[in-house]
């Protein structure tokens, strides 16, 4: 049996999730704390490869002892969280944990993960969001949500998704199914929410680019099929700073 986890972290003052030399990560803050808590070196797999400053509601990942499939302690899940907590950061903290079978795996069992991306919308910035929010400062009214959610309806179902992919990502394949996709307002705060069964490399901070550009009406609502079906990532939006990416929701 290996440990699950729930992690929610925010990204600002990291490389991203995943281990680099000379930089900090998450889940090289994951590490150490697991070799305090624990007493040995362990494996901590994560659901996912966050970028810099992308941050997180619920990453989840599986903790095992260095070189094994299993974690052996005494301690019960119900006080990982806090025994966890207590040794990383303040803007790094785990939530929940279970044990898994040794055979589960946090990212190639994911069935669908959820994505929202925050845009503070106001002609003034707002320092409580610096970091945690893409402040654009051209306010979008209601009408231009309304086309922003008619684009975002066709990004749904099976579709190759290429043209919100990073220039020079490779990868097995570019078709990925969306199950839901859509825009909200609550105050100054627009929230783009998409889940799916995958992404590919920076494309919900390319699709949020590309929805924005639909609410500032330098692109069509209707013409997202064809930017879609034409694979070509020169016909998409900008891709948006990492500052309002959150990996929200993950499902097993």
């Amino acid at each position: 049996m290996k440990l699950f986890i729930k992690v929610r972290y925010l990204g600002t003052n990291y490389c991203g999730y995943q281990v680099q030399p000379n930089a900090p990560s998450i889940q090289g803050e994951l590490n150490k704390a697991a070799r305090t808590l624990f007493g040995y070196d362990c494996d901590i797999v994560g659901c996912s490869r966050t970028d810099s400053g992308v941050h997180a509601n619920e990453f989840c990942a599986t903790v095992a002892q260095k070189g094994s499939e299993d974690l052996i302690t005494s301690l019960p899940p119900e006080r990982v969280p806090l025994a966890f907590s207590a040794h990383l950061p303040p803007d790094i903290s785990v939530f929940d944990a279970k044990w898994v079978s040794s055979d589960f795996h946090p990212r190639y069992d994911v069935v669908e993960k959820e994505y929202i991306y925050r845009i503070y919308n106001s002609p003034v910035r707002s320092p409580f969001w610096e970091g945690r929010a893409y402040h654009l400062p051209r306010v979008l009214d209601d009408a231009a949500l309304e086309r922003m959610n008619r684009a975002a309806a066709y990004l749904v179902g099976k579709q190759d998704f290429a043209a919100y992919m990073a220039q020079g990502s490779t990868v097995a394949t570019t078709v990925r199914t969306v199950k839901a996709a859509a825009v909200d307002r609550d105050g100054d705060m627009i929230v783009f929410r998409v889940s799916a069964d995958g992404f590919l490399y920076n494309m919900v901070r390319i699709l949020t680019g590309t929805l924005i550009d639909v609410g500032l009406g330098k692109i069509d609502p209707e013409d997202i099929p064809n930017i879609t079906a034409s694979c070509d990532r020169s016909r998409a939006g900008m891709t948006v700073p990492a500052c309002g990416l959150y990996l929200n929701r993950v499902l097993y």
